[in-house]
């Protein structure tokens, strides 16, 4: 008999419980959380052929000329023109999501001891706009043309670093860069700083802006994206049998954490609980998963396991689900190595999961992010976004993928899976606050 991915351990160790307070959102579904939300449950797509981005004056054919940009990016509530042309778009995006989210949870950071709040963000990329620019100055103009802001606009951490500045967090403050799982190890670290009582308050999520020549044209000639170029919004289709890769896209999100004390000590409005995360890595390729699912299952396992929990409390799933043929699959094994019957339509599972890039697309390390709203609003809302385009599920995925449309269902607690590159693998559990 094969081990159990269950080891025995001892009972999680009591700590500060973590609550969402606030939310901000910019992407290709809607430059509000809300708006993305909303887009995301009637499950509209933000997907189409590429505009702009400096991809006029290269020779050649592009192989893909889709993708999932923002359009009319609007940073005027945040930043003052001059601002901006210091910053990279993907920290700009980042800073927006950030405003966003400290709206949303009423917080007053010039009421609050600077030192017990913090940021980690993440980014699988970071300010590659800003290096494919440098270089064109550099080629074309010479090493003293060169812009003085090159570096402090494309370090992966000037998303954190730009977004502590503008509020005043002295406390905990970390960039992590783990490709597609970036966002999702930034959340779990900002957990745990609130958990071990290192902060009240942290400001978490991804940011992402990667749709330059340079990037379109590496991810184009690995053959991981969608050339379905002539029908954009319906390129990312997860977990059907005709899916081709995924579609790139940009966008962020940023979510304000804070200990359940501090959160009701000022009357906070709470989204949801983070009760558990997970992490692992496959060790394996450098860019294909492990067939199996073997290091995500037990990304699912340590998450679970965190929270205390058992596989058939887990009511909801956002997918990674890219729509890369190899990826989906792997995800679907994982998932039925940690639930079993569970999650299999055929003997009467009731786990429902989705993947909302099938509407917006790949946000690289801002997804997990991005997809934590949909987690959020599952639990407090009791409905389920959908996966679109999913037209002809692939042999062998018995489960309720959530075609076409939202569904109603009271979801206690939603699980978001992360995996990037490179193996790792990032689960997070949001439960459902009752008070």
């Amino acid at each position: 008999m094969a081990p159990s991915l269950f080891a025995s351990s001892p009972a999680p160790t009591p700590y500060h419980r973590v609550v969402v307070t606030g939310m901000g959102a910019m992407t290709n579904l809607g430059q509000t959380a809300p708006a993305t939300w909303a887009a995301m449950r009637a499950g509209e797509n933000g997907i189409s052929a590429i505009e702009g981005g400096g991809f006029d004056g290269y020779e050649g054919n592009w192989a893909v000329r889709i993708a999932g940009q923002i359009r009319d990016l609007d940073y005027s509530s945040y930043l003052e023109e001059r601002e901006a042309r210091r910053l990279d778009r993907c920290t700009i995006i980042g800073l927006g999501a950030a405003h966003e989210a400290v709206r949303d949870s009423g917080i007053d950071f010039n009421s609050e001891d600077p030192l017990r709040c913090g940021v980690v963000m993440g980014s699988g990329i970071g300010g590659i706009r800003t290096i494919e620019d440098g270089m064109i100055s550099l080629s074309t103009k010479g090493p003293g043309r060169v812009s003085p802001f090159t570096v402090p606009r494309l370090m992966v951490n000037a998303v954190t670093g730009n977004i502590s500045i503008q509020f005043n967090l002295q406390g905990p403050a970390s960039a992590h860069a783990t490709a597609c799982a970036s966002s999702g190890h930034a959340i779990s670290d900002a957990m745990w700083y609130i958990r071990r009582g290192h902060a009240n308050v942290m400001l978490a999520g991804g940011a992402e802006a990667a749709i330059t020549p340079l990037c379109m044209s590496a991810f184009s000639t690995m053959k991981a994206l969608s050339t379905r170029n002539d029908d954009p919004q319906h390129a990312s289709r997860p977990f059907d049998k005709d899916r081709d890769g995924f579609v790139l896209s940009e966008g962020g999100a940023v979510f304000v954490l804070e200990s359940l004390q501090h959160a009701l000590e000022r009357g906070a409005t709470i989204y949801g609980e983070l009760v558990g995360c997970g992490n692992s890595c496959d060790a394996g390729h450098i860019t294909a998963p492990d067939a199996q699912g073997r290091g995500a299952a037990r990304s699912m396992v340590v998450a679970l396991e965190d929270a205390g929990l058992n596989p058939p409390d887990i009511d909801y799933i956002n997918a990674h689900g890219t729509s890369t043929p190899l990826g989906d699959s792997a995800e679907v094994a994982a998932v039925f190595d940690v639930f079993g019957d569970h999650a299999r339509k055929s003997a009467g599972g009731t786990l429902l999961m989705s993947s909302t890039k099938s509407m917006h697309g790949h946000c690289l390390g801002a997804s997990g992010a991005v997809e934590l709203i949909g987690c959020l609003h599952a639990v407090r809302d009791a409905i389920v976004a959908p996966t679109t385009n999913l037209e002809n599920p692939d042999d062998g995925f018995d489960l309720d993928l959530v075609p076409d449309d939202a569904r109603e269902r009271p979801t206690r607690y939603a699980m978001n899976n992360t995996f990037g590159f490179g193996g790792h693998n990032v689960t997070l559990i949001i439960g459902r606050y009752d008070g």
